[in-house]
């Protein structure tokens, strides 16, 4: 095979694997997401009936932080195999079983019927969704990044990240849609349908995926059997400054993203007295402003750097705090837009870079282990607790001041996080380097 055909058959796996990446994480966080939106909006009144309207929320954005619990436990078990038997195979299983846990909940009898096992299997089942989406991440990242060539892989790294907004829209166009046919009995059998329709989308995902070809990358620590043992346990020996910086680094991004998109729909409706549907609206055009905005962010990151351009992220985040909910609290609507769209903007230019700076910590076979624990660890401290502690703030103080102040806060940790952050060669992207690592590849291809 000569050079040419050679460079043709690898752009074409190169496509395969961020095809492959980019659905599955679509479809995932599709999952993940649906059960956000009905955190906020359903599930108190189904599943959580009884208390007063606080602590009905309160109870179901708990069972949405048992989600996040989970996260880490799914990186460190399927990091494990995805390190010892490979990318491929452990994305298959995580899709799976993320999928069906999504269909069970649709299909799941709420307290009306089953008293109080109700919420019981519901967060059951809400660990298997956290536990999935745990061990999806750092495959579906890595099997398209390790595609990647060195110059490029900020921007390869960010694809699977598009799974983000691309779930967030999917899942709440899915709402509003299924909401407006429905009507009243939306609330009653309505809402099962999103979550029914996972069974449909793991099969597309299952069809694209089964078709990707393992990463070069770890097809070479195969063949020169430097697979390790125990990868996690390597994984926390070797990197523990690189596993708890990757989870600080995410507080400005994490936290701040779940109040954006679930906290703003129980604090918009409740105290603000908009309607549901008008804010999905606006929580679907921010989500559609993201198919663009990740990936240029990533793009950014292989010219002037990671760190660069997340840590332009965390100080806007930091910056936007108070004024986010200064648009919110106008009521008006083009306002409301804007606060929404700017919110994820801001993250966005963290999470499109972010994906290549933690990877690019680790080495390749503990990679799968080390940057899903950190990426995921980020769950526990960052995403889970967010709603909750929005919701506690907004019921102590009655007002926003403190959301906003837990915002920069947030910011403030990330910042020294990135500053502690071990560097490593790989982060050293610049418009030169990533040249010469494209004119490298394409001389070194030869199969």
């Amino acid at each position: 095979m000569d050079t040419s055909q050679a460079l043709n058959l690898r752009r074409a796996h190169q496509r395969r694997a961020v095809l492959a990446s980019t659905v599955g994480t679509t479809i995932e966080w599709y999952d993940f997401f649906l059960y956000g939106t009905a955190a906020a909006l359903i599930f108190p009144k189904l599943f959580f009936p009884g208390s007063s309207a606080y602590m009905g929320v309160l109870a179901s954005f708990a069972t949405l932080f048992v989600g996040f619990a989970a996260r880490p436990v799914g990186a460190a078990i399927f990091g494990h195999y995805g390190d010892r038997v490979g990318r491929k195979a452990t994305l298959v299983i995580t899709l799976v079983m993320m999928g069906a846990a999504t269909f069970l909940i649709g299909a799941l009898p709420t307290h009306a019927s089953i008293g109080v096992l109700a919420p019981v299997l519901l967060t059951l089942l809400r660990v298997v969704q956290g536990i999935g989406v745990g061990g999806e991440w750092g495959g579906s990242v890595l099997i398209s990044m390790e595609w990647g060539t060195k110059g490029h892989r900020g921007l390869m790294a960010s694809w699977p990240q598009l799974g983000v907004p691309m779930g967030l829209l999917l899942s709440t166009g899915m709402v509003k849609w299924v909401s407006s046919v429905t009507g009243p009995n939306f609330d009653q059998w309505g809402w099962r349908v999103p979550f029914l329709v996972s069974g449909v989308l793991v099969g597309i995902g299952l069809y694209v995926r089964l078709r990707v070809m393992e990463s070069p990358e770890f097809s070479e620590v195969k063949a020169k059997r430097t697979v390790v043992k125990q990868p996690a346990l390597q994984a926390i020996r070797r990197y523990p400054r690189e596993i708890l910086t990757s989870a600080l680094i995410r507080m400005s991004e994490q936290a701040p993203f779940y109040l954006f998109i679930t906290f703003v729909l129980t604090y918009g409706t409740d105290k603000l007295n908009m309607a549901k549907g008008e804010l999905l609206n606006y929580t679907m055009v921010a989500a559609a402003l993201g198919l663009i905005s990740v990936p240029f962010f990533g793009h950014l990151s292989d010219r002037f750097g990671r760190r660069l351009i997340y840590g332009i992220g965390i100080v806007c985040t930091g910056l936007y705090a108070f004024p986010y909910f200064g648009l919110l609290n106008t009521r008006s609507s083009g306002l409301v837009l804007l606060a929404i769209v700017i919110s994820m903007v801001v993250h966005d230019m963290q999470y499109g870079p972010q994906a290549a700076l933690i990877a690019e910590s680790f080495g390749t076979n503990v990679r799968y282990s080390g940057a899903g624990m950190g990426y995921q660890l980020a769950s526990v401290i960052a995403g889970g607790p967010a709603p909750l502690i929005a919701a506690a703030i907004l019921k102590t103080t009655g007002s926003s001041v403190g959301i906003s102040w837990y915002i920069v806060g947030c910011a403030v940790v990330s910042f020294g996080a990135l500053i502690l952050m071990p560097r490593h060669p790989s982060e050293a992207v610049t418009t030169e380097s990533a040249a010469v690592a494209g004119t490298a590849s394409k001389q070194q291809v030869g199969v």
